[in-house]
This record gives C-alpha cells, structure tokens and sequence, in this order.
C-alpha cells in the first residue's frame, strides 16, 4: 500500500477511534485497515497507537504525526482541486472591482477580452474609488494599487504608478512654478477625497519631507479634481495615470519630479488563491498578462 494511502488510513483510525469503525468509513477489512497502519510504522520508525482490548489511543509522535498528515493531505486536495479548475471551462458570473479612472483606461479591455474568450461567463464591474471588504462583498478578482495590508488576500504584483504633483501652464504663468515641496504653502491646492483627508503630503525617498498642505477645493472624484486643474485652478496630485493623458498633450506639467515618493505599486488580488474556480483563475492570469505588458503600468527601467 502506497504511503498517501497509509496516510489516509492512519488519519480515519484516528479520528473514528478504532480500526472497524475506520474500515467501515473506508469500505475496507479491518484486516487491512490493521496492515496499512503496521505497514505505515514499519515505514517511519515509530508506534502511532497503543492498542488494547477496548480502546485505541494515538501515542505521542502519533498525535504530531496526526497534524502533520492531515495538513500533507489537505495541500494535495487543494492541489488537484486546482489543477483540476485550470482545465475546467469557466462559468458563471464573475464580480471584479477596481479604482474607478483605473478600471476604465486598464481594466476594462482585459474586460472584454475575457468576455470575447469565454462566452460561458458574465462580469460584475464594481469601479470604486474605495477599498472593499472582499470577502463581505462577494468580489472574485480585485486591481488594488497602493501597498497592502495583511489581509490574506492572494496577491500578484502586476506594475507600479508614481504620485505625481501637476498643475496646468496657465496657473503656472500666473503663481509661478514652486522648486521645492516647502513652496506648496504658498500655492492653491485642489484636493481628492483621499489626499485631502491628510493634512500634509509626503516626498522623497531617502530623506522624508512632510509638507502640510491646505485644500481650498476638495473634490470627491480624481475627475473633478483633474477638471480644476486643467481650468488652471491650482496644484493636484495624483497617480500618474490619471494625470498621463493630459501630461502628453501639454494641458499638464509635472511639478517637483525629483522629490517624488517611491512607486505605488498594483496588483491584482483574490480571496481564493490556487482554490479560485476556473473562472477567477482565467480571469487573474489574463490581467496579469495584460498589465504587465502594458508599459505605462509596469514601466522598464
């Protein structure tokens, strides 16, 4: 008897507290229930349980053997369980969630692309410009940027966004250009529903810099704040995504580049990991692939 068999055995005596019981959960004699369990303790070196006329109780190195088989046991199920989803068909409804001005310029071709190769799945988009509870909302797949707590989330890295200072030419002409983070106190700053909560915006990377900072405007949406900045209201930040449209053509100028924070990185993220259904996992491997590709998310060099 091969030793994952012996496992599995030895794991149903225990937990059935005899070895007829075991043998009846089994469909096997109590004959060769008894063989396995030998055949294991000849196999390993050591007695798993003391026998009498009434009672069968684990021995000490039975009871650390007992923990040890049942993980062993537990990561091969989720193993075949796994590769057994990457050859199923995916099915079903899919819900994903994303930053809203993210999902729409990356997320939502891989979107499509996936609707064009699996025509057996619907998709729930969810742009939110706030973190879900995943587990509590039922989201399959997640794009997060910005660094992750210790959710238990399975996580893949797929690129990085910088936060990028930027105002228009016009208020430049007017306010003048500002040469260190310091100069920001004397400028107008238009505000996001996330950056303004913070009084003070960080830079650098080696030595730190908080500059505090007061929002006459504060906009509940990155497209608001965009709007005010490009009319030449004052200064924004953002990710520079969101800021790269309008950066290219001129209607923006990055301010303070060299001051900058490190990266924030972005990753696509499930509850299940390995144990995701074929439709999670196709899903994660085609944005995976999409975003990586994509040189204004994982930039070279």
């Amino acid at each position: 008897m091969d030793r994952l068999q012996g496992m599995r055995v030895f794991v149903r005596v225990a937990e059935s507290g005899g070895f007829a019981g075991a043998a009846r959960a089994l469909g096997m004699s109590p004959a060769a229930v008894t063989r396995a369990v030998a055949a294991l303790e000849t196999a390993i070196g050591a007695r798993l349980f003391i026998r009498t006329t009434r009672s069968v109780k684990l021995t000490d190195a039975g009871g650390r053997y007992l923990e040890d088989c049942r993980r062993i046991l537990s990561e091969i199920a989720e193993a075949e369980a796994a590769a057994a989803g990457s050859t199923a068909t995916p099915t079903g409804v899919l819900t994903l969630t994303a930053p809203v001005h993210f999902g729409r310029l990356y997320v939502l071709p891989v979107v499509t692309d996936y609707l064009a190769r699996h025509p057996a799945v619907s998709i729930r988009a969810l742009f939110l410009d706030r973190i879900v509870n995943m587990m509590e909302e039922g989201i399959d797949v997640g794009v997060r940027i910005g660094h992750l707590a210790d959710s238990g989330l399975s996580a893949i890295r797929v690129g990085s966004v910088r936060r990028v200072v930027c105002a228009a030419p016009s208020y430049l002409e007017r306010h003048g250009v500002p040469e260190t983070p310091r100069d920001l106190r004397e400028h107008a700053v238009i505000g996001t529903s996330n950056s303004g909560a913070l009084p003070e915006w960080r830079f650098g990377l080696e030595r730190r810099i908080a500059v505090a900072v007061h929002s006459r405007l504060t906009c509940n949406t990155v497209d608001a704040a965009l709007a005010a900045a490009l009319d030449g209201w004052g200064i924004v930040r953002l990710l520079s995504y969101q800021a790269a449209s309008a950066v290219a053509e001129g209607r923006l100028r990055i301010l303070l580049s060299d001051d900058e924070e490190a990266p924030v990185p972005i990753h696509v993220v499930s509850p299940e990991g390995r144990r995701a259904p074929a439709k999670t996992r196709a899903f994660v491997d085609l944005a995976v692939a999409h975003l990586r590709a994509d040189p204004r998310v994982n930039p070279v060099g």
